[in-house]
């Protein structure tokens, strides 16, 4: 069956479920690109469903790998996700490299990082 058991929702609900284990900003921004991409393939053609399916899975068995090499690696930094090919990024076509533009911008821009004001302590 295509997208593994469950089909496609299946295969979303694991995506999303295997999110819980990445940092909060990378959960943040795979959730999103995840939700758009799966609404955007909505109505595809069955070839073009299924190779999409087919991608997925393979980024779900990485993302799977990495989350079990981190815990159990807890000295090192985990690194998620892989360098894409140039083989791989010439079979994108235009509108696939713009979004991946996006979402490199996305996930390299400087994270808010929450401080807290002398106003905002607890008193006592």
């Amino acid at each position: 069956m295509p997208g593994g058991p469950g089909g496609p929702r299946g295969l979303y609900r694991r995506l999303l479920r295997l999110h819980r284990a990445l940092p909060p900003a990378l959960r943040e921004l795979g959730d999103r690109y995840v939700r758009e991409e799966f609404r955007r393939h909505r109505a595809v053609g069955p070839a073009e469903a299924q190779r999409f399916l087919r991608e997925w899975e393979n980024y779900a068995a990485l993302i799977r790998q990495q989350i079990n090499e981190d815990k159990q690696n807890s000295r090192e930094k985990t690194v998620f996700g892989i360098q894409l090919t140039e083989e791989k990024l010439n079979d994108f076509r235009d509108e696939q490299i713009g979004q991946l533009k996006e979402l490199m911008d996305e996930a390299t821009k400087p994270h808010k990082e929450t401080t807290v004001s002398k106003d905002s302590e607890h008193k006592s």
